[in-house]
């Protein structure tokens, strides 16, 4: 079928209204195309919203069964001296009563000014200062015994947290066998110190 120019006006409404259809569906496929993908953003930044939300929601009710366990603890470390402050005459207190027991034939002591304890290697000690106050001890003895005597006194008689480093022990002086029986038979001298937590938190 061959058509003549004296056609085109009858079939002019019809190829306008192909060809409006066509850009019509042009733009309707295009818009499609974009809402589909704005939708699967949107789909994509709603679900990392949700994820975000439970990540916090757990970590928040990790947090507080953490608080929960570990309430009890950090009350009992409050309450045995060793969060908090400097507790130096409490210590000395403390040494003086044990000194009344007799555990040992005699002993000095010497407590250091506090400092910030740097141990080494490094620790991470959360939201915490370690504070050490060093100790040394010196004592005169009857026999080694009497060395551990003294220390379970000194971990059970007195609030605190003293870490013993080490302890080196030497015969006293000599004399007779009947001499010895009363007097100073080793003496010993011990290095340590005083370990107090300080929160960062906590009004100055």
């Amino acid at each position: 079928m061959k058509l003549s120019a004296s056609d085109f006006p009858l079939i002019r409404r019809s190829v306008l209204a192909v060809c409006a259809s066509a850009i019509i569906s042009a733009v309707i496929l295009y818009s499609s195309g974009e809402y589909a993908e704005s939708a699967q953003n949107n789909r994509r930044n709603a679900q990392t919203m949700l994820n975000n939300a439970r990540n916090h929601l757990t970590a928040a009710l990790q947090d507080q069964e953490n608080m929960a366990i570990y309430a009890d603890e950090y009350g009992a470390l409050i309450e045995q001296k060793i969060i908090g402050d400097d507790q130096r005459l409490d210590w000395i207190e403390g040494l003086e009563k044990i000194r009344l027991k007799n555990l040992v034939t005699d002993f000095r002591y010497n407590i250091a000014p506090q400092k910030i304890y740097a141990s080494q290697p490094p620790v991470d000690s959360g939201n915490f200062d370690i504070h050490y106050s060093e100790m040394k001890l010196q004592f005169d003895l009857l026999h080694e015994a009497q060395l551990l005597n003294f220390f379970d006194a000194l971990r059970t008689d007195i609030k605190g947290w003293y870490q013993l480093e080490g302890c080196t022990l030497q015969r006293a002086g000599t004399g007779n066998e009947d001499e010895q029986t009363t007097a100073t038979r080793l003496k010993a001298e011990c290095s340590g110190g005083w370990i107090t937590l300080k929160n960062r938190n906590t009004p100055k």
